[in-house]
Parts: C-alpha cells; structure tokens; sequence
C-alpha cells in the first residue's frame, strides 16, 4: 500500500478527478468525477451519481486510476489501486449526507467507491513526471 502524504491530502482537496477503468474488453472509459477526496493515508473516495461505465467496468475489474491535476501551476498525481463499491452503510450514508447538504441539487449517489491506493505517481511536468512516489 502507498501512504498519501499531507501534501498530496491537501493538494487533492476540492479538484476534480478522472477515474480510469476498463471492461471486459479492454475497452477504457474514462470519467470525470468532483467528489473525489483522500479518506485516510492510504484510501480514496468518490460518489458516483451518473456514470454506468465506470461501474460496470467496477463490478468486472476493480483495478482503477485516478488522476487529479491542476492547470496552473501545472501539478498532479495519479492513484493506482483496486476499489470496493458501496451501496450502503456508514460510509455512503456520510457522503450521501455531505453531498445533500452541499445544497446543490444532487441526486443520492448510486455508490461510492473506496479504492485502496497501491500506488501514487507524479503528473506534475519536469525530472519527476511519472515517477512513481508512493
């Protein structure tokens, strides 16, 4: 398991992700994602509340990427890792609660995939970019 560091907690606060997964196939589908956050030093999170791909790529190969990046200054990271899709219980009741009371309008998510990170990787450009950090 890679541990996410507080930089990376903090630089990963409020962006938005790109989930990369693959079906059967080995056809990829990728989706952004604005509910992505750092659970804890060795976990991600996010709601998903439209995206059919992206779970039934899931429910066939858990093996997913999540790359969070900002334009400027241009910095990102990327997480390797295996989810776990939840339909219910403790954890999906709280982001379905901080979701409603974002007050914006959002539908309940139909699951929230929490990803064991294995690996972190650097997008950010120069001598580090692709490096493997975590």
């Amino acid at each position: 398991m890679a541990l996410i560091s507080q930089e990376i907690r903090d630089f990963v606060a409020g962006k938005l992700g790109w989930v990369g997964t693959v079906d059967g196939q080995g056809v990829p589908n990728l989706s952004p994602k604005g509910t992505v956050q750092v659970l804890d030093d060795q976990t991600i999170i996010f709601a998903d509340l439209f995206s059919l791909k992206t779970r039934a790529n899931l429910e066939k190969n858990p093996q997913v990427a999540v790359a969070v990046v900002e334009a400027s200054p241009p910095q990102g990271y990327q997480f390797k890792g295996k989810a776990e899709l939840l339909t219910s219980g403790p954890l999906y009741e709280t982001v379905a609660k901080k979701l409603k009371d974002a007050g914006l309008g959002l539908p309940d998510p139909k699951y929230v995939v929490k990803i064991a990170v294995e690996e972190i990787y650097s997008l950010s450009p120069g001598p580090e970019a692709g490096k493997k950090i975590g």
